[in-house]
């Protein structure tokens, strides 16, 4: 019987190495604390301590992961560094966000395209390609995400400065660096290696919808932060929020594979139907938790902004739903011992629910949450 067994993603490598990048996330936390002209709140430190406590699970855990971290802080470093110098072909061009976060799509819809051509023809360099366009995606879209908060507080437009998650281009964004963060640490398992077919469409289709956004309604022009989101809730709850989604999203895809997995000739080139299953079940577990954390943040946030915890806007009502959809779920899956195309299907199910509650809910109802429509 095929069972997936974890271990830790780049445990070959060298302890000089984890040391190394924990003295460059030492030193960058010393340098936030020491540039601030003004004194730290409390939430700064709170946001502080969450970030030395992601940086710390990176070197221990993901050591690649915080190797793509890096560089992405080289690349916003360096592009920060030309528009403060006044470079202004470069700060419009290369040197920009959108410039970044277009690359990003760009190579997304690549390495979709040649995952698809190296499953076909079984072809194990081109997976490697197709890795290495995956990694260079995350790369590119984390250094324009951190230069696009770099440039929010440029002077200008009424511009205050804020964690860029503030709209739906924004999340967008990251949404699919969250997907590709989950897909390349799935990929790290050999059993799992094959996933990539499976999984880069979720980031690639995200990233063609970015490109219409941009194209089509200007929605990457960086705009003044909304009141009622001028708030650090923001910066806790909405993160929490697209991990879930993405992890939901990602083990719909999975339960796709299980589905077709049922077919001969394509299971001799997936995981096992077991490895699919199992997976399924660890995302939409991880995908649970950090809704269910998203949700209380969101409470939280909406008792300071507007005086309750649940007012059952269209948004908070669609949340609800998605979280009794995926707790009936595992509790399925956990107490009853259900197995197989129930699951399957369930967690595509769920996915359509999930999507109608990130997108629908923006597009056909209006409530307290209509700032991020498209």
């Amino acid at each position: 019987m095929n069972t997936l067994t974890l271990h830790r993603p780049g445990a070959g490598s060298s302890w000089p190495e984890a040391g190394l990048h924990a003295a460059a996330y030492g030193g960058l936390g010393l340098w936030v604390l020491l540039a601030q002209p003004v004194a730290l709140a409390a939430w700064d430190y709170a946001l502080l301590a969450l970030a030395a406590a992601t940086a710390g699970l990176l070197v221990q855990r993901w050591l690649s992961h915080s190797r793509a971290l890096l560089a992405a802080l080289m690349l916003a470093g360096a592009g920060a560094a030309m528009q403060r110098a006044g470079w202004v072909l470069m700060s419009h061009t290369l040197a920009s966000s959108q410039a970044h976060i277009l690359a990003m799509a760009l190579c997304t819809v690549l390495a979709a395209l040649v995952y698809a051509l190296g499953w076909w023809r079984r072809a194990p360099t081109a997976v490697r390609h197709a890795e290495r366009l995956s990694w260079a995606a995350l790369v590119l879209g984390a250094s324009g995400l951190l230069l696009r908060w770099f440039e929010s507080y440029q002077p200008g437009d009424g511009f205050m400065g804020h964690v860029p998650v503030s709209n739906l281009y924004e999340v967008f964004v990251l949404f699919v660096l969250i997907v590709l963060a989950l897909q390349l640490r799935l990929q790290n398992e050999p059993a799992l290696r094959s996933l990539g077919v499976l999984l880069a469409p979720a980031a690639a289709c995200a990233s063609v919808f970015l490109v219409w956004y941009a194209g089509a309604r200007g929605a990457h022009e960086l705009q003044p932060l909304v009141p009622a989101l001028d708030s650090y809730w923001m910066k806790l709850h909405v993160p929490a929020n697209f991990i879930g989604y993405g992890a939901f999203c990602l083990a719909a895809l999975c339960s796709a594979g299980w589905l077709a997995a049922g077919h001969a000739g394509l299971a001799r080139r997936l995981p096992s139907r077991a490895l699919l299953e199992e997976t399924s079940y660890r995302l939409i577990a991880l995908g649970f938790v950090f809704f269910t954390i998203a949700t209380v943040l969101g409470a939280l946030w909406a008792a300071e902004a507007w005086g309750g915890y649940w007012s059952w806007d269209p948004k908070e009502t669609w949340a609800l739903i998605v979280w009794l959809n995926y707790a009936a779920w595992l509790h399925q899956r956990l107490v009853k011992g259900s197995r197989g195309a129930l699951n399957a299907w369930w967690a595509l199910i769920g996915l359509g629910v999930t999507l109608f509650a990130f997108l629908g809910v923006n597009i056909y109802l209006s409530g307290l949450h209509s700032y991020g429509g498209l």
